[in-house]
C-alpha cells in the first residue's frame, strides 16, 4: 500500500482507496475507476470496457475524444493556450461569431463552467433590469422553477428547492421567487414590476428529466415579452443537440432572450460556457463590470468552435431524433413492475423507479456489472444521456441490460 501511496498503478480497489485517501467525500461514485475512452467506451483500470451512457452529464455528448476536437484541441496547444482577456487572440471572434449565429443570436459572453454562465445570466438580467426597464435600484428579482437546477455556487442554491443542496451553506442571496415547473398560471402571476427575468430550463435535467407540458414554453415567451421579462433559459445540459434539436426551446419554436450554454461546449476536454444573446440585452456590461482569467481562452475557444462545426450540419440532432423515437419506445415498454414512469426527448432519458423494489443507486450498480454506465438522481430515478454518437445497436443493447436488471 505504501508503494500505490507514492504513486504506483493499482487494481480498482487500490485506485479507490487512494482517491478516497486523499480527495473530499462530495461524490458517491460507482466503483469503477476509468483509465481509458473511446467515442461510447470508456475501460477500467482492470481493463474491462463499459458503455458509456451518462456522457457526463452531456459534456460528452460527441464522445470521449472526439476526432475532430482532439485535433482541434492538438493544433492549439501548440500555438497558445491563455493569453487572459487583457489581450485580443485570434480564436474568441470566429468562435462567437458562429456560436451566435448557431443560436439565432448576436453576442457571446464567454465563461468556463455552466455555473459561471448561470451566475453571468443573474448579473445580465440584474443591470438590464435597472438600466433598460428601470427597476428600482436594488429591487430587481427573477423568477425560477421549483425543482430547478443550475449549478452549486452559493447564490445558485440559494434559489434551489431542493434542502440538500442547501443545507448549511446559508445565508443566501435574496431577489429569486420559486414556482412550479410547468404551472404557467403561477408563473404569470408572480411577475411585478421588480420582475428582471425568468430563469428556467427547458427541461429540467436533474429533476430527472421533466418535460413541460406542451405549450408551456410558448407560454413564458408570451409571458415575458408582454411584462418586458427578459427569458433566459438554462439549456447547459440541454442544448447542443441532446433533445435532437440544436436548443431544447426549439421543440416548441420558442426563441429566448438569452441563452446559457456549457458542457457539450467544451467536447468534453476543456470547461466550456457561454451567454449568448442580442446586443440591445449584452450591451449592458461594460469594461469591468464582468470577467473571467481563462473564459474565453484561446483553447477553450478552438474547441468550442470545433463543436459549434459539429452542429452546424445537423447530424447529430437528426440522429439524437431518429434514434430518441424509437428508445422512447422501447423505454415506455419498461413501465410496470419497477418501473412506475418514463421521459426522454432524444437522447435524454428519465426513468422512475418504485423504491420498495430497486433504489437508483442499486439499479446504476447492477447495470455497471453489467457494462452500462448511467446515474441515479434524487434516489429513485435513472438519468440516461449516452453520446450523440451512439448507434441503434448499442442503444438497443443498453436498453436490454436495463430490462435485465429492472425485472
Amino acid at each position: 500500500m505504501n508503494s500505490l501511496f507514492a504513486g504506483q498503478a493499482g487494481t480498482t480497489q487500490d485506485e479507490i482507496l487512494l482517491e478516497s485517501h486523499y480527495s473530499a467525500h462530495n461524490y458517491a461514485p460507482l466503483p469503477v475507476v476509468i483509465s481509458s475512452a473511446e467515442g461510447c467506451w470508456v475501460t477500467d483500470v482492470d481493463g474491462r470496457r463499459y458503455l458509456d451512457c451518462l456522457a457526463g452529464y452531456s459534456a460528452l455528448s460527441f464522445g470521449h475524444r472526439h476526432p475532430a476536437l482532439i485535433a482541434a484541441a492538438r493544433e492549439q496547444l501548440d500555438k497558445v493556450t491563455l493569453t487572459s482577456r487583457a489581450f485580443h487572440s485570434d480564436q474568441l471572434g470566429p468562435f462567437s461569431r458562429d456560436l451566435a449565429a448557431l443560436a439565432g443570436m448576436e453576442v457571446v459572453l464567454p465563461m468556463n463552467t455552466g455555473a459561471e454562465a448561470v451566475e453571468t445570466g443573474v448579473k445580465l438580467a440584474r443591470r438590464w433590469g435597472y438600466r433598460v426597464k428601470g427597476i428600482e435600484p436594488g429591487k430587481a428579482t427573477i423568477i425560477v422553477a421549483a425543482n430547478n437546477f443550475h449549478g452549486r455556487t452559493t447564490t445558485i442554491i440559494g434559489f434551489s428547492t431542493d434542502p440538500t443542496t442547501q443545507d448549511g451553506f446559508g445565508p443566501f442571496t435574496p431577489g429569486f421567487r420559486a414556482v412550479p415547473f410547468g404551472d404557467l398560471d403561477a408563473l404569470t402571476a408572480a411577475i411585478d414590476e421588480t420582475t428582471a427575468a425568468v430563469l428556467i430550463e427547458p427541461i429540467q435535467g436533474e429533476a430527472g428529466v421533466v418535460v413541460p407540458p406542451s405549450g408551456y414554453l410558448a407560454g413564458v415567451r408570451a409571458a415575458c415579452t408582454r411584462e418586458n421579462v427578459l427569458f433566459i433559459a438554462d439549456e447547459v445540459q440541454s442544448g447542443l443537440g441532446r433533445t435532437g434539436a440544436t436548443f431544447a426551446c426549439e421543440l416548441e419554436d420558442v426563441h429566448p432572450d438569452v441563452y446559457l450554454l456549457g458542457k457539450a461546449l467544451g467536447g468534453g476536454i476543456v470547461p466550456v460556457s457561454a451567454v449568448v444573446s442580442t446586443w440591445p440585452i449584452m450591451e449592458v456590461f461594460d469594461p469591468g463590470s464582468h470577467g473571467s482569467t481563462f473564459g474565453g481562452n484561446p483553447l477553450a475557444c478552438a474547441v468550442g468552435h470545433a463543436v459549434v462545426k459539429l452542429l452546424e450540419t445537423g447530424e447529430y440532432q437528426r440522429h439524437a431524433a431518429t434514434l430518441g423515437r424509437t428508445w422512447l419506445d422501447q423505454l415506455q415498454g419498461l413501465i410496470g413492475g419497477a418501473v412506475t414512469g418514463v421521459r426522454a426527448r432524444g437522447l435524454w432519458a428519465g426513468i422512475d423507479l418504485d423504491p420498495t423494489i430497486i433504489s437508483g443507486r442499486a439499479a446504476c450498480e447492477r447495470l455497471a456489472e453489467r457494462g452500462v454506465l448511467a446515474k441515479e438522481t434524487h434516489e429513485s430515478t435513472l438519468r440516461l444521456g449516452p453520446p450523440l454518437t451512439i448507434t441503434a445497436d448499442e442503444l438497443t443493447w443498453a436498453t436490454d441490460q436495463l430490462r435485465a436488471v429492472l425485472s
